[in-house]
Formats: structure tokens, C-alpha cells, sequence
């Protein structure tokens, strides 16, 4: 009886929690969809009067004074977030469809007139249908990572993937921009692979695809003489910087281990990095090479990913996945080398930190000479 009764008021804990974090989630979306209303609307209102010279020069700084001189404490209009509203209604005015045709344009109010003109603009976003399909994305992610997408990304195919991924992943600002700097819209999807022919499930087949890039950017690892960089100091470096790896993989991958030991008739075998990625449930293997991919490296992998199925992988997950991560690679070579291989997998390239350009190298000097100098 009291198990039952400890039962019961477990299940309606978690149900006054699920209520209260579903209504906190609400009334954060509602607020964050009023404040994007909101600097739409004086986006507009700033920009119709100070790009048609209606307002002499300097007003959007003398604006942002006065605010806070009527408004002490007032956050986020400085002179720079408001040109950032500005331009935030500029870069999407041209999808949007205006409901009320009249109100499309603002003329030069007098003072008394301007609030007037601002409730005619500050109203819910009236949209085409590409708002309509992607709303619930736009209107759940924050001005900033708004303002970073218009910024870095200029066609309306890649702000809306940008969005809708910001708004399905829960990306910070952080992730956003490293994803911009990586240029994952272009990238994702493109890496060299024999799923199609690997995985039966299209559904599945594509997920696979979208789950990674033909090329990362470990611009976390900043090695001195990358010439003599090998695997195990690659794989080092990756394993103190996980986190940071893992947010170039993507949010779905859990890591499991470096040096993953593989059993298989009494022998062992050591995986380099080993992840599991929740949305396609399935076990991911990262060979790590340190010059060009060589077909060599499809056999190995192939192996090892038949030993994750065999010893690994649990009943209701996917397939093991394989990813040989190289400098470079000849996608004619990789083609070949997975032509008559069973296991999905896939050749991505990487790029590690900025190195000084050629023309500069010889202009400082080296470290021996540098130690002499001190």
C-alpha cells in the first residue's frame, strides 16, 4: 500500500514538473516572438525614416541617448542593437508579405504622431508562405542568432536552414557561429560514402547523410610543426578538446571512448574514437589518418565495424557506421576502395588551426634563434 501510494506521488511529481517546464517553455517562446515583433517594427520604423533622409545624421545615436535618459536601465538600444533592428527587418522585408498594404509605409511623423506609427508596425508578423511553413523556427530562436545568420549567410535557402536548425537543436550562439565559420549548409551531406548502397532504409539512408560533413574544422588543435603530426597526437588532442569536437560533429553523438578495445578470437583491436549518435541509433567508429586516404584503410574499418555488430551493437540499434577522418583524399580512390564493401562508411577531410601563410614563414625567426635572443 505505502509502495503504491510512493508510486503515485512519483507519477504526479513528474506531471506538475512536465506542466510547470511545457508553461515556462510557452511563456519564453511567447516573449521571445514579442520581442522579435517588436524590433521588426522599429526596424522598419528606423529604417523608413533614416535611409529616406527624413532624420539628419547622427539620429539613431541620439534616439539611443534619449531612450535611455526616459527609460534609466534599458537594455539593448544602443546605437549599434538598433541599427541591428534596422537591419533586421531590411534583410527579411522582401519575404514578407504585407497583410495591409496600406500600412506599408511610414511617412515623417511629428512628434506626437511617432508611437502611432510604431503600433501600426509593431503588430504579429504577417507572412508568405515561407513563414508560414518555417514560423514556429523564426519566432523560437533569439535576436542574436538572428542577426549572426543575416550577417554570415545570404541566401534564403541557407537562413532558413540555419534557422531551423538553431530552433530543432537548441543551438547556442557559440554553435551557430562555429557552424557558420564551417559552412555546414554547404557541407553537410556531401561526404563520399557507399550508404546508398549499405543502408536499405531511404528514411534512414538520408538521416545518415545529413549527419555528416565532408569536411571538419579542428581549428581547436593548434600543432606547431603539423609535419610531424601522426594519429595518436591527433587522436590526443581531440580526446582534451571532446567537447569542442563533439560540437563539430554535431549534438546527436555521444562519445564512448578512445582506443575502444575489440575483442575478436582472442585478439584485440583498439578503434581510435568511438561516439554513439542518438538520431540515427547506431554506433559510430573514427579512424584517424594523418596524410591521403588509401583504400587500405576501407578494409580496416570494414572489419572493425563487422566486430561492433557482432560484440558491440545492441538489438534495436542501427547498423555501425565508420568515418575515416584524413588530410585529404581522392574521391575516385574512396569510390573504388568501398565499391564491394558491406559496412556504411564514409571519408571526411579536416582542417586543423590557421597556419601562418607561406609567404610569412621565413620572416620570423625560428624557435632555436628565438631562445638565443632571450
Amino acid at each position: 500500500m505505502e509502495q503504491q501510494a510512493q508510486t503515485n506521488y512519483n507519477q504526479a511529481i513528474q506531471a506538475i514538473k512536465s506542466a510547470i517546464l511545457q508553461s515556462r517553455y510557452r511563456a519564453a517562446a511567447l516573449v521571445n516572438r514579442e520581442l522579435l515583433s517588436l524590433y521588426f517594427g522599429i526596424g522598419k520604423f528606423i529604417s523608413e525614416n533614416s535611409r529616406n533622409r527624413f532624420w539628419g545624421t547622427k539620429a539613431i545615436e541620439t534616439i539611443s541617448v534619449k531612450l535611455q535618459q526616459e527609460l534609466p536601465g534599458l537594455r539593448g538600444f544602443s546605437p549599434v542593437n538598433i541599427k541591428r533592428m534596422r537591419q533586421f527587418f531590411e534583410e527579411w522585408e522582401k519575404y514578407i508579405q504585407d497583410a495591409d498594404n496600406q500600412n506599408s509605409v511610414i511617412r515623417p511623423s511629428a512628434p506626437d504622431e511617432i508611437q502611432t506609427d510604431l503600433l501600426l508596425v509593431n503588430r504579429p508578423l504577417s507572412t508568405d508562405d515561407m513563414f508560414n511553413k518555417n514560423s514556429i523556427y523564426f519566432l523560437s530562436i533569439g535576436f542574436t542568432h538572428h542577426y549572426e545568420i543575416l550577417v554570415k549567410a545570404k541566401t534564403l535557402e541557407e537562413r532558413l536552414f540555419y534557422v531551423q536548425s538553431c530552433a530543432k537543436g537548441f543551438w547556442s550562439v557559440e554553435k551557430l557561429k562555429y557552424n557558420l565559420k564551417t559552412n555546414l549548409f554547404q557541407k553537410q551531406g556531401s561526404l563520399p560514402n557507399n550508404f546508398e548502397k549499405t543502408i536499405q532504409n531511404s528514411n534512414l539512408q538520408k538521416q545518415t547523410l545529413q549527419s555528416f560533413k565532408d569536411e571538419y574544422l579542428l581549428d581547436f588543435i593548434n600543432i606547431e610543426d603539423p609535419d610531424e603530426l601522426d594519429e595518436r597526437l591527433l587522436e590526443n588532442e581531440i580526446v582534451l578538446h571532446i567537447k569542442k569536437f563533439i560540437m563539430a560533429l554535431g549534438s546527436d553523438f555521444s562519445f564512448m571512448g578512445n582506443q575502444y578495445r575489440l575483442e575478436v578470437d582472442e585478439k584485440e583491436f583498439f578503434i581510435d574514437l568511438l561516439f554513439f549518435n542518438r538520431r540515427i541509433q547506431c554506433l559510430v567508429a573514427i579512424e584517424l589518418k594523418r596524410g591521403e586516404f588509401k583504400p587500405e584503410y576501407a578494409g580496416k574499418l570494414n572489419f572493425y565495424l563487422s566486430g561492433l555488430d557482432e560484440y558491440i551493437k545492441l538489438p534495436h540499434e542501427n547498423p555501425s557506421i565508420g568515418i575515416i577522418f584524413c588530410k585529404s583524399q581522392s574521391k575516385k580512390i574512396v569510390e573504388f576502395a568501398f565499391r564491394d564493401t558491406s559496412k556504411p562508411m564514409g571519408v571526411a577531410t579536416y582542417q586543423l588551426a590557421t597556419q601562418l601563410p607561406e609567404q610569412y614563414r621565413n620572416i620570423l625567426p625560428d624557435a632555436e634563434t628565438l631562445k638565443e635572443l632571450l
